[in-house]
């Protein structure tokens, strides 16, 4: 079965970030930018808080970044059940410091022994599943650590 975000959206979400996930299926890590001047904007809006512009550029990325903070997960939340063969897992907040220090979410996949806030972490993208409920995902790695086998995520 082929999966889109477009067919999993989450009900209620504005869309704003819509082009988010569209680069995510294709394989680019991308995140908003004001035109008028050129603030970073995560999580996506459709208007910059800082100057009022309402145009976007989305910039792809290297999906690079450092450990902002992260919490480890002990059990499955009701929605997201098919994660229990994952526990427990990392979550990590990542900041972007090309991005003006955005902040992006994701699994942390991998050895952990070096974990700490300020690890350098590098991103993989991988494609939507039904386990991520449709949509395209990044999981993290700390740097230097080679990727031996699959994201379990």
């Amino acid at each position: 079965m082929e999966y889109r975000f477009e067919q999993q959206r989450i009900v209620g979400g504005i869309g704003a970030d819509d082009e988010y996930w569209r680069g995510l299926e294709r394989g680019e890590f991308r995140l908003p930018r004001c035109a008028g001047c050129g603030r970073w904007t995560w999580p996506a809006h459709f208007r910059c808080g800082a100057c009022g512009d309402w145009e976007m550029e989305w910039q792809a990325l290297e999906p690079k970044g450092t450990i902002y903070s992260w919490t480890r997960s002990w059990y499955a939340f009701e929605r997201v059940k098919e994660r229990t063969v994952d526990l427990p897992y990392v979550t990590a907040l990542v900041a972007i410091p090309e991005a003006g220090g955005a902040r992006v979410l994701g699994v942390l996949v991998g050895d952990e022994t070096q974990l700490r806030v300020g690890a350098p972490v590098i991103g993989e993208i991988l494609p939507p599943s039904e386990k991520a409920k449709g949509y395209a995902s990044i999981v993290w790695r700390l740097a230097g650590e080679t990727a031996s086998t699959s994201p379990r995520v």
